[in-house]
């Protein structure tokens, strides 16, 4: 469905690919889909299809363009999960904030300067948060994002909606991290926190060992009626 555009980094270092995917008529706003740790892969891609599907303008840059191109792994292939955990030690936060912010500037271009959100996924969790607190985004969710809590200091800086899902038994987001998250974003206003007992961490992917199909349909629910209310 989707198509491959190039997008010039902001510190002038080079391009990075990006997946777009484009709806039928005018764009009700843009989705910004973020990796996890297995690259833009064809659950990732699946993922901007659908938005694209709801009318959206959705596009996934490769996070790992600096060192890893075109990375698409399959986490239920041991040896592929294995190749994910080493490649991720290679990514750069900050920078990858700085790639996001130039994906917003050209989102907000396709749209004829609308709105822009951003959905992540376990890596692109944390970058969604991060994006909520050092971009101008419009709206942003993240799903079980890993070392938040590392950041949480940075949730002052929060200006506009932001949506977390967590698994309730998540091996990589341990409960004394969930509380510190909790403790900081509970009373923040523009803040929802979703949490699902007895699921998993990448409890939300389209296919595979991992996805389970009542959790994610419900967070995925709340996510379209989350960006149907902030990106209009």
């Amino acid at each position: 469905m989707g198509t491959t555009i190039d997008i010039a980094a902001l510190d002038g270092s080079g391009s990075f690919a990006t997946y777009i995917a484009e709806p039928e008529g005018t764009p009700k706003a843009a989705i910004i889909v973020i990796q996890e740790i297995f690259g833009v892969n064809p659950g990732i891609r699946a993922k901007a299809d659908k938005w694209a599907k709801e009318g959206y303008l959705a596009l996934a840059p490769d996070m790992f363009w600096r060192f890893a191109p075109g990375l698409s792994l399959d986490p239920d292939v041991p040896e592929e999960m294995n190749q994910a955990f080493d490649i991720r030690t290679n990514f750069d936060a900050d920078k990858g904030v700085q790639d996001i912010e130039a994906v917003i500037r050209v989102a907000r271009k396709r749209v004829g300067g609308g709105k822009v959100g951003i959905v992540g996924y376990c890596m692109g969790g944390r970058m969604a948060y991060l994006s909520a607190t050092r971009t101008d985004v419009d709206a942003s969710v993240g799903y079980y994002g890993a070392r938040i809590a590392e950041a949480i200091r940075e949730a002052h800086a929060i200006a506009n909606p932001l949506m977390l899902h967590f698994a309730g038994q998540d091996g990589f987001i341990p409960p004394e991290q969930l509380a510190i998250i909790h403790a900081a974003l509970d009373d923040n206003a523009h803040v929802i926190i979703h949490e699902y007992p007895g699921v998993d961490h990448g409890f939300a992917t389209e296919t595979g060992k991992r996805r389970n199909d009542a959790a994610a349909e419900l967070a995925d629910s709340r996510t379209r009626a989350f960006f149907a209310e902030h990106l209009a």
